[in-house]
């Protein structure tokens, strides 16, 4: 069993850099399923999700390299439109398949998938808005099956700005016959960066960003380069870092309007942003200030995945605040372990009551998702002592080596392997 061991109470400092955004990645590999040929990707995260995205292209007879950060993958043949269980289950976001699948072979099958258990996240919207675009859904338990002879535009209405369906509904879309029109679609840069991958391969889509998309379908695409964008959620982890551990910190490889909603609750933190091109530094504050009430709500609201994070900070914070959770009912579950470190956070609903403490200490602890892994990290480099991080599997979800870009700052933190050879 990997772990890692952390001491903290140590100063960090330097510049670190982001990698490519793992929620942009994913949606765009599936949407390579509409290329007959060749797609190349750069700036592409080594993360154990883009390895199940790509062990899912490859049953599906795809052919795909990834070296040094680019990823080609060639859907010049399919061979398969199912998804067998044990891929699914391994993330949330394989159900992006599902429309691509749709749009490319006029069928497609699979189960509900797995991922980080942060409260229910239906797929009804998905299913929803693919019947709108004429396919035949059918539900049998946890397996789903899709069939439609062909694919017409429609104009459809989410009923919340969900990024998933929003992706799911452009990519199929993209080769429907017609117009299709997403109204309330999520606004994401994510969903921009998806468009704009669609768009270079010959889409016609117009609105991504705003809550009105619009896509003209084509009758096929071809092959394109694209460029992800970078991960704003690991900026803000990297925020969380130096608000916590560093006299000055700075993050570089940004796109800075993409922060914008997350640096107006570092600054009243009490930390010191400036911006230079695309990089962000800041200088944490000498006592962190506390928040009366931060609320996550679909974007440009602050985000759910910086929701644990945003707490990693206040939990050192003068006097107390409340994090309210707007998007999922069970984003919590990190509170406990954090309060293993010696943070006071007590869990109402969906809730969080933070109250200040002046001291951390090491210790035990088991990530209880992605964000809420990233957020424990944080907090253990704040902590006096030696922290053990267990569980890392979520965290590899998301965060490419945590333990060598962290240690580039000064980071005491080493990944450890607990297995004993038998003789």
């Amino acid at each position: 069993m990997e772990k890692l061991v952390i001491n903290g109470g140590k100063r960090l400092g330097g510049e670190i850099s982001v990698h490519g955004s793992k929620n942009a990645v994913l949606p765009i590999m599936a949407a390579s399923l509409l290329v007959k040929g060749e797609t190349v990707l750069h700036n592409v995260p080594d993360l154990s999700d883009v390895s199940a995205s790509i062990d899912i292209l490859e049953y599906l007879g795809a052919k795909v390299k990834k070296e040094n950060g680019t990823l080609t993958i060639n859907a010049a043949e399919i061979v398969n439109n199912d998804i067998p269980d044990n891929l699914m289950c391994e993330m949330r976001s394989s159900i992006i398949f599902l429309g691509s699948l749709l749009a490319r072979c006029r069928q497609a099958s699979m189960c509900r998938p797995g991922g980080c258990d942060i409260g229910l996240r239906p797929i009804d919207l998905h299913l929803e808005a693919l019947s709108a675009l004429g396919a035949m859904v059918e539900e049998r338990g946890s397996c789903i099956s899709c069939i439609a002879r062909e694919l017409r535009g429609a104009k459809i209405v989410l009923a919340f700005p969900s990024v998933g369906a929003t992706e799911n509904t452009m990519i199929a879309a993209a080769l429907a016959k017609g117009k299709t029109t997403i109204i309330n679609a999520a606004r994401e840069p994510e969903i921009c960066d998806l468009a704009d991958f669609l768009n270079s391969c010959g889409a016609r889509i117009s609105g991504a960003g705003e809550g009105v998309v619009e896509i003209e379908g084509v009758e096929r695409l071809h092959s394109a380069q694209h460029r992800i964008i970078p991960d704003r959620i690991l900026a803000a982890t990297y925020m969380t870092v130096a608000a916590l551990n560093s006299n000055e910190m700075i993050i570089r490889d940004i796109i800075p309007s993409h922060l914008a909603p997350v640096i107006p609750v570092y600054m009243k933190m009490g930390c010191r942003l400036s911006l230079s091109g695309e990089s962000l530094k800041l200088v944490s504050p000498k006592k962190i200030r506390h928040i009366r009430n931060i609320k996550t709500l679909p974007y440009p609201g602050f985000p759910t995945d910086c929701q644990a994070l945003a707490a990693a900070v206040l939990i050192k914070a003068r006097g107390t605040s409340t994090i309210s959770e707007g998007v999922f009912e069970n984003r919590f579950n990190y509170a406990a372990e954090l309060n293993r470190l010696g943070a006071d956070i007590s869990v109402d609903g969906r809730t969080a009551i933070i109250y200040g403490v002046k001291r951390l200490c090491g210790a035990g602890l088991k990530c209880t998702d992605l964000r809420g892994g990233a957020a424990m990290v944080a907090a253990a480099l704040a902590a006096e002592g030696e922290s053990t991080l267990t569980q890392l599997y979520h965290i590899d979800r998301g965060y490419e080596a945590v333990e060598k870009s962290l240690a580039c700052v000064g980071a005491d933190i080493k990944r450890l392997n607990d297995e004993k050879k038998e003789c």
